[in-house]
């Protein structure tokens, strides 16, 4: 598995991740005919800006098998909102099914925290559905819940968690780092 940042011509393998992964991980917490609904044409545009950005504080990564298929991305940056006291976000990180549990979301969370330590930022923020098994990941990497709040997704009410590192050296040192 090689992780490699996001370039030219990734976009349409990144939309195709990130909207499997939403049909697969939030069936049964968000509304199946919203999840239905879903194309990879629907978020293409997204990730072509994505790639094309010359966004010196963000970072979007790809999970590249050695037959060149991505598997999974990652991406993060300056914190969004600014009302909890974090200075960088995991924005996203998705996976397909198969290679969920692998080791490689832990691989692409720590090459974004990596980055955004590179850039001064020391804390960090994550946002996830409260029901997301994800959930139980974002503890494994050491981060404890510091913040919830609502958010409406496919007209229903759902509640999302931000978990919260105080500092980035520490993302992720209750496990061994990967080879």
């Amino acid at each position: 598995m090689r992780i490699r940042p996001a370039c030219e011509g990734d976009a349409e393998a990144i939309a195709h991740v990130h909207t499997e992964s939403w049909k697969t991980t939030y069936r049964g917490i968000v509304p199946d005919d919203f999840l239905d609904n879903l194309t990879k044409e629907s978020r293409l545009s997204q990730w072509e800006r994505n790639i094309r950005s010359d966004e010196k504080d963000q970072i979007l990564v790809v999970a590249e098998e050695a037959d060149g298929e991505i598997v999974g991305f990652a991406c993060g940056g300056k914190e969004r909102e600014g009302k909890l006291p974090y200075d960088a976000e995991l924005y996203a990180i998705y996976l397909l099914k198969e290679v969920q549990q692998t080791g490689i979301g832990q691989q692409l969370a720590r090459h974004v925290v990596r980055y955004l330590h590179s850039l001064d930022m020391r804390n960090l923020l994550i946002w996830a559905l409260e029901q997301n098994s994800a959930c139980r990941f974002y503890e494994k990497m050491g981060g404890v819940p510091v913040h919830t709040q609502q958010i409406r997704i496919g007209g229903q009410d759902l509640i999302e968690v931000a978990y919260g590192w105080q500092d980035l050296r520490l993302f992720g040192d209750k496990i061994p780092p990967s080879s």
